[in-house]
């Protein structure tokens, strides 16, 4: 199935688990449950990792869970790593609900990745993913021995929120003067939580997965206030030029069904026009998660590959080309 038929069979699975309902009065843990549904299969053709190992880390106010993926040609420590940050729009997600998505991740790059399980809103508020996600980074760093990683060599990435978080902690580095991240990876990421309703949207972009009503749900599930929208902790795009001077090098992957799609672009844009190296691969038949979805979709599959064999270039765990 090519990524242009992709689209109708899963616009209609996707009612099965009603992840983008028109009444959002349910619980954030139903909504968790059917994301983790939607997001769970059953596929014969996993890579075979070398390890795999759950681990107990440092989050900005008391442990946190991740997970540790070792692929096969990861090479002999220290090596190229990645910190990765799931996606959910900080409501959902967790690392079960994104194993598939790591292990095809690492098999791709061919590099350590680490999974972190960072807090979730409604329960925990803006800016307490943010803050877990910084801590994870300035943990992965100070443990790159635990973890076998190469501080010199340890990307950030993340899809959806955790595409957001990834960017984070890029400008983050830059404004606390922290270690920056050797490449950032963005996976149609969130990189503006403003507004969603007032965009003139497609019928493609506009009701599947993320529509206007599951981006409020989001945004007022996390942050607390109207006026929290435009911190450029939250929404990295509209943040201050001189956060964009000396980031790392980025590839973006975005959907062309998807809302956020105008917006990752627009950040690929302000990121090359501060001098900072950008690729972008856009598939145009996919919507937003859809590399949630492999058990559904082998072009999925192979664009998760796709986007870790560009990681695993740009930190030497693969050869060019």
């Amino acid at each position: 199935m090519g990524e242009n038929d992709f689209f109708k069979d899963w616009a209609d699975w996707i009612k099965l688990p009603d992840l983008n309902p028109l009444d959002l009065r349910g619980s954030a843990d139903s909504l968790r449950r059917s994301f983790f549904r939607a997001s769970r299969s059953i596929e014969t053709d996993l890579p075979d990792l070398a390890e795999i190992s759950n681990l107990i880390m440092d989050g900005a106010d008391g442990p946190l869970k991740a997970r540790l993926y070792i692929p096969k040609g990861a090479g002999i420590a220290p090596a190229p790593g990645l910190v990765f940050f799931h996606g959910g729009g900080f409501v959902l997600g967790d690392l079960d609900s994104h194993d598939v998505v790591c292990r095809r991740l690492a098999d791709g790059a061919k590099c350590r990745i680490l999974s972190v399980d960072y807090r979730l809103a409604p329960e925990h508020k803006f800016p307490t993913a943010h803050a877990d996600a910084l801590a994870a980074w300035c943990w992965a760093v100070e443990r790159s021995d635990l973890l076998g990683f190469d501080p010199d060599r340890i990307a950030v990435a993340g899809d959806s929120a955790g595409g957001n978080l990834a960017a984070y902690i890029c400008q983050e580095a830059n404004r606390a003067g922290l270690l920056m991240p050797a490449f950032q990876l963005l996976l149609y990421p969130l990189v503006q939580f403003a507004d969603l309703r007032t965009k003139k949207l497609s019928f493609q972009e506009g009701g599947f997965f993320i529509s206007p009503t599951l981006f409020d749900y989001f945004r007022d599930s996390y942050l607390s206030s109207d006026s929290e929208r435009m911190d450029p902790r939250v929404s990295p795009l509209f943040a201050d030029a001189e956060d964009f001077q000396g980031l790392p090098p980025a590839h973006l992957v975005l959907c062309g069904w998807d809302p956020l799609k105008h917006e990752g672009q627009a950040y690929a844009d302000k990121l090359a026009a501060h001098g900072v190296p950008v690729t972008l691969r856009e598939h145009p038949g996919m919507v937003h998660g859809f590399m949630n979805l492999t058990g559904l979709s082998v072009p999925a599959r192979e664009a998760i590959f796709a986007a870790g064999r560009v990681v695993g270039e740009a930190l030497g765990s693969r050869r060019a080309g």
